[in-house]
């Protein structure tokens, strides 16, 4: 697929065929993931793939508070999602990296960050797999983890990482669009400042 087409096409997919993704596909989106651009060069991201519905479920379980409200939960097809991929940033892979001599830094003082790169980089990480998806004709919803404590304990997951969000991916099924949609595109003119604000 062309890149424009992939960008077109890109939305975000909450309803989901449970059908397994090829080993192949999983394989690609992963890797080119691990192509985002990161500050220093760092790779402060660490990503937890779960795959089928025994490894989905068990991240539902822990993100939901209650069954109920698993069952109240307004979009049921997302969790048919058969891919979860939960990309995670690691401040303190950043704090160290700027640390060394070739940064210019003597010490690990996050003040000099006015912006948590650690984070940013993770979302580029978790864009480039959305994009991966589309082009591989799957449908992709990125979205934020809830009960991070519960999260953590139920795969393991050291303190210092934080779940920046997670996507989920599978083959679309037909979908209600997103009410935010509603909204439209903000004009280019209203965003997009040439030369001067």
């Amino acid at each position: 697929m062309e890149f424009q087409d992939v960008v077109r096409r890109r939305h975000m997919v909450r309803n989901f065929d449970a059908r397994r993704l090829p080993r192949d596909v999983v394989d690609r989106i992963v890797a080119n993931g691990l192509r985002a651009p990161s500050a220093g060069f760092t790779q402060g991201w660490a990503f937890l793939v779960l795959e089928g519905a025994e490894e989905t479920a068990r991240f539902w379980s822990a993100t939901f508070a209650s069954a109920e409200a698993r069952a109240a939960f307004r979009r049921q097809g997302l969790f048919s999602a058969p891919l979860l991929i939960v990309t995670l940033s690691h401040k303190d892979a950043y704090l160290d990296r700027y640390a060394e001599p070739d940064k210019g830094w003597t010490d690990r003082d996050e003040s000099h960050w006015t912006v948590p790169y650690w984070d940013v980089d993770a979302g580029f990480a978790a864009l480039l797999m959305v994009l991966t998806a589309v082009d591989a004709g799957l449908g992709a919803l990125f979205f934020a983890v809830a009960e991070h404590d519960r999260f953590r304990d139920a795969f393991g997951v050291p303190d210092a990482y934080k779940p920046v969000g997670a996507v989920a991916i599978g083959y679309p099924l037909p979908d209600e669009p997103s009410r935010s949609l509603q909204r439209g595109w903000k004009p280019s003119d209203a965003v997009v400042h040439r030369g001067r604000w």
